[in-house]
């Protein structure tokens, strides 16, 4: 992610209009997604009132097995989201803090950012660590695979292996969009509170908000209604099977899956103090390099002559495409969950925008 992308979602958008108390007329959605081969689930809601909420495609395509909101899918860098706020309850208790490096938290940790990088650094994505994701595009992951994620590791392992380096850029300085730096907040976030990253997450986010389909992807698990995933390739003109990985090695920075419901009940539950204070999800989604916040984008956009505060947090693991999409001002949250690459989510969110009315 960089600001170009982001750039790009907000010209998309700028013509909208004004959402508040939007009305979704179903075929709108169900003509874009059927006429864009989109493969998922799209949820839309105001407060206190459901707009949205159906299913496209095939979840095996092997087995011609639907989509429906039942779903589970893989979403991706959502997952910063959990963890962000994961790490700020931490800091509310007491046992964190934002401005304290690496190393006050994981003695060990052997890179020489440990005793410069602080919490607020990882969770921005200005750590200077270097970066994880080292494969820049499909034509070299099928010619080379993709090395840090095709082979079994443990997130300690993960973190030694590849997020504990020489540091790249002065801490601070420069936003680098960073899987490394979540693996690292993963590995705080059990150091702190003694227990393992799936358990924090279960206790402190899954059950409070009654999310009962949300979890940690694991190879060796098998996972009721978890939709498959497909990447199209341009060498074939098709769809494609993505290619083996192991879903864990994205650890903290993006193992979770989920369906579009549960996705909408965090959101939910964020934007509803139901898990952080006032005072820490203003932290949250305070922008910093690249409209940046922790585990969010946060910035101000125009839509027909008025000015919306928007949280948003994509995700995107070869096939596996996500978006949560907030407005601040009116409420209106959007979900988007697919599998398959074949629609830009940002496109199809705004299309949605595009025809709500008044």
């Amino acid at each position: 992610m960089n600001r170009l992308y982001r750039v790009l979602v907000l010209l998309s958008l700028l013509a909208l209009p004004a959402v508040a108390q939007a009305a979704v007329a179903p075929d709108v959605v169900a003509s874009y997604a059927q006429s864009h081969g989109f493969s998922g689930t799209v949820v839309l809601q105001q407060p206190g009132k459901p707009l949205y909420r159906r299913s496209f495609g095939l979840a095996s395509r092997a087995f011609k097995q639907p989509n429906t909101p039942d779903t589970r899918y893989r979403i991706a860098s959502i997952t910063k989201a959990f963890t962000a706020v994961l790490v700020l309850q931490l800091v509310e208790q007491g046992k964190l803090d934002l401005q304290q490096p690496i190393r006050r938290y994981l003695p060990g940790y052997a890179g020489n950012g440990g005793g410069k990088v602080t919490l607020h650094q990882l969770l921005n994505h200005t750590s200077g660590l270097p970066n994880f994701d080292q494969v820049k595009d499909l034509a070299t992951a099928l010619s080379e695979g993709v090395p840090n994620y095709q082979k079994p590791r443990t997130s300690s392992q993960l973190m030694t292996d590849y997020c504990s380096g020489d540091l790249v850029a002065e801490p601070g300085k420069a936003f680098d969009y960073n899987n490394c730096d979540y693996i690292v907040l993963g590995k705080i976030v059990e150091a702190a509170s003694g227990k393992p990253y799936a358990e924090l997450l279960r206790e402190r986010i899954a059950v409070p908000l009654g999310l009962k389909h949300t979890g940690l992807l694991r190879q060796s698990d098998i996972v009721e209604g978890l939709a498959d995933t497909y990447m199209y390739r341009e060498d074939l003109k098709s769809l494609a099977n993505d290619l083996p990985v192991y879903a864990e090695n994205w650890f903290a920075a993006g193992s979770l899956y989920s369906t579009a419901d549960d996705v909408l009940a965090f959101a939910d539950g964020l934007f509803g103090g139901k898990l952080l204070s006032a005072a820490s999800l203003q932290a949250m989604t305070t922008p910093g390099l690249d409209d940046y916040g922790y585990g969010v984008w946060s910035y101000e956009m125009t839509i027909a002559g008025k000015k919306q505060r928007i949280v948003k947090r994509p995700g995107r693991i070869m096939g596996a495409q996500a978006q949560l999409f907030h407005m601040r001002d009116s409420g209106i949250t959007l979900v988007l969950l697919a599998n398959t690459d074949a629609v830009d989510l940002d496109e199809f969110a705004a299309e949605v925008a595009r025809h709500s009315a008044d």
